[in-house]
């Protein structure tokens, strides 16, 4: 560790969100640590800086890497500073996420160690995470009618479809339940929940996907079924004992899979697509509701931070 650098000065335009199952990424050299600060305080956890050869130029291509619940996994679901987390990663160039998340399977064709890429999310958290950069004197709204990328939902799924000879079950679409946790559902919950349409239930979702939407980034999210949900007629309860074991078992897979997603979108064809250049400005014209008179001197503060030159 000692040879790694504590600064990078290099384009990195894509992050990998860990979370339970995927601390690090094998292959990948590790070249920097950086540990921004935001005005909503540190990330989770220092951000890793990545390297690995470009699949068509053979060039370096750099990716940010974050454990969403620490280095340690010592941060509680609602505990996670998620406004910090997508502050610092777009302050560094983010602006393409791809969101690794440990799910429970509301659905029976969703066997434990499939793959969902999900493309709904119902929010079932209480209110207690903060979930907007706009608070504080500066009222700003952004469309989520389609919480994830469309874009880069599309090229994961087309790898994750080029891996099920190898071991990945992919189910390309489905509802994502998020709850507040850390307790799991009970089963009347887990229960309604399928009444509702839900595919895989987790903690992490939101805000991070409503965040990254405000932070004008293209966020996507892999989830990968560790259990059946409480509902399911085995009668087993869930367990951490079950969720990690699966997630052991099958960590491979998933380090395959984002791998290959990595490959993918290093390719210049998708340029435009990982630059998130379909999202530019969204949050500029969102904020535009407040008028000037209106707009407070710390909110302004914090949103210039984040976007330089948007807000006077």
């Amino acid at each position: 560790m000692a040879n790694i650098a504590d600064h990078f000065d290099g384009p990195v335009t894509i992050a990998v969100i860990g979370g339970t199952g995927l601390q690090s990424l094998p292959g990948f050299t590790h070249v920097a640590t950086v540990k921004p600060s935001t005005p909503w305080g540190a990330p989770s956890a220092p951000i890793s800086i990545l390297q690995h050869p470009s699949p068509s130029t053979g060039k370096p291509i750099s990716i940010a890497f974050l454990s969403r619940h620490g280095l340690h996994h010592e941060i509680a679901p609602h505990e996670v500073p998620v406004r910090a987390n997508i502050a610092a990663l777009r302050s560094i160039g983010v602006r393409t996420i791809i969101a690794f998340s440990a799910v429970g399977s509301l659905q029976e064709e969703v066997k434990p160690r499939d793959f969902v890429v999900p493309d709904q999310i119902i929010d079932r958290t209480k209110g207690i995470r903060p979930f907007t950069f706009f608070e504080g004197g500066m009222v700003g709204h952004v469309g989520f009618a389609d919480p994830f990328d469309s874009g880069v939902g599309a090229v994961v799924r087309k790898c994750g479809q080029s891996l099920e000879g190898q071991g990945v079950v992919l189910h390309d679409k489905g509802t994502v339940i998020c709850m507040e946790g850390p307790q799991f559902s009970t089963r009347a919950e887990s229960n309604m929940y399928r009444s509702w349409g839900g595919t895989v239930i987790n903690m992490s979702a939101l805000p991070e996907a409503k965040l990254a939407r405000e932070a004008e980034i293209a966020y996507q999210m892999i989830c990968m079924s560790t259990d059946y949900d409480c509902w399911h007629s085995s009668g087993e309860d869930v367990t951490v004992e079950m969720v990690m074991g699966n997630m052991k078992a099958n960590a491979e897979n998933a380090r395959r899979f984002v791998g290959a997603v990595l490959d993918e979108l290093s390719k210049e064809e998708h340029a435009d697509l990982v630059a998130a250049k379909h999202l530019v400005n969204q949050t500029k014209f969102a904020g535009s509701m407040t008028a000037a008179p209106g707009r407070s001197a710390a909110a302004l503060e914090k949103l210039n931070w984040l976007f330089p030159g948007y807000f006077q």
